[in-house]
């Protein structure tokens, strides 16, 4: 038992640092794609915190078995340099014992990873997919700036302001396009301000735009272009009628896609089921990875263990994008990658099943 805390310990500090730093990267990673959007009112600053967080939930299920397969190589390279596993052999503790308590604590580690593919993912993508068509649909009117085109609703309105004093103040000399299905409407303001229409409980703000010059522009054959000028017009920015969304394979549930026989719903699937194993095989292979001789450096074998899940990593992915695309049949669908994996860890761990067999056989 003592032994056993003592190696979780080791195993549970590099894993906790390197499991902060890598969240801290994707999540600033993920925090610049969206500044852009911050900074020209597309996006509010709590959309903006939810969407990455989202994001953050969505991978750990890579970054949890990537940071205790790294941890345990890093922090059993240290225990061989400094010649802790030579006493802890003295103390007649196994290389199978060592992968038993490995083991354990892949295990543990694998059903966490296990719960976020199959329940957190497919509800984060839901929420992360509604965010991203609300944030389509919505512009924040207060924060427009001058001399940025705004384009929403996928290219449906066009706007662009020429001059504004301040985020909350009036703007001049605004241009708005407007995409018809029998028409374009391009209009040409001198003046516009927002303004604020309660409804239900519910605030919706609109642009009025006054002393404007409005050109329909026909778009099919035989239409006729109009011009009209008008004192003071009301235009709505966003599209408060949100359109019923696509059913896509990551947002759906596990139990609903398990029976689909679609490409993509078997890939998304697969995928779900088979990080908690991918979580324990990459446990198990750091085990040898870190095997060193005393006063080794400690980091010696760590470049070999990211080149190995890169290389894993990029055949893992690549097997599922060709399940997805009906490229690869659903079986051996994407295991093939995992398989894989398994022949490697179980050729590297021979001696410590071995061990572990032999232990087993001779228990009364």
């Amino acid at each position: 038992m003592i032994i056993r805390t003592y190696l979780l310990r080791e195993i549970g500090k590099p894993l906790a640092a390197m499991l902060v730093v890598c969240m801290a990267l994707f999540a600033g990673y993920s925090a610049a794609d969206f500044l852009s959007d911050a900074v020209n009112g597309l996006l509010s600053t709590n959309t903006i915190v939810e969407l990455i967080v989202l994001k953050l939930l969505i991978s750990l299920e890579v970054l949890v078995p990537v940071a205790l397969y790294l941890s345990i190589v890093l922090a059993l390279g240290t225990l061989y340099g400094n010649s802790e596993i030579t006493a802890l052999h003295a103390l007649r503790v196994t290389p199978g014992m060592l992968l038993r308590h490995v083991m354990t604590l892949a295990g543990c580690v694998a059903i966490g990873v296990g719960i976020l593919s199959l329940v957190v993912r497919p509800w984060a993508y839901e929420r992360l997919h509604a965010l991203s068509r609300s944030a389509e649909l919505t512009l924040d009117v207060d924060a427009m700036q001058p001399g940025t085109f705004y384009v929403v609703q996928n290219g449906a309105r066009v706007i662009f302001l020429t001059r504004r004093q301040g985020p909350n103040g009036p703007a001049r000399d605004i241009f708005v396009q407007l995409r018809r299905p029998n028409d374009t409407r391009i209009i040409h303001a001198e003046l516009g301000y927002p303004v604020a229409d309660d409804v239900n409980g519910r605030t919706d703000f609109y642009v009025r735009l006054k002393n404007a010059h409005i050109y329909d522009i026909g778009t099919r054959p035989g239409a006729h272009d109009q011009v009209m000028t008008v004192r003071e017009i009301t235009q709505d920015p966003n599209r408060h009628v949100v359109d019923a969304p696509d059913d896509s394979s990551v947002t759906t549930g596990s139990l609903s896609i398990a029976a689909s026989h679609q490409p993509a719903d078997v890939a998304e699937f697969q995928w779900r089921l088979s990080t908690p194993f991918t979580t324990i095989l990459l446990a198990m292979l750091a085990v040898p990875l870190a095997r060193g001789r005393p006063r080794q450096n400690r980091y010696g074998k760590l470049g070999t263990a990211i080149l190995i899940f890169f290389v894993y990593y990029l055949l893992y992915t690549s097997a599922r994008t060709w399940v997805q695309h009906g490229m690869v049949a659903a079986f051996p669908g994407i295991w093939w990658a995992p398989a894989l994996l398994a022949i490697l860890t179980g050729f590297m761990l021979r001696g410590q099943i071995a061990d572990l067999l032999s232990r087993r056989a001779d228990a009364p």
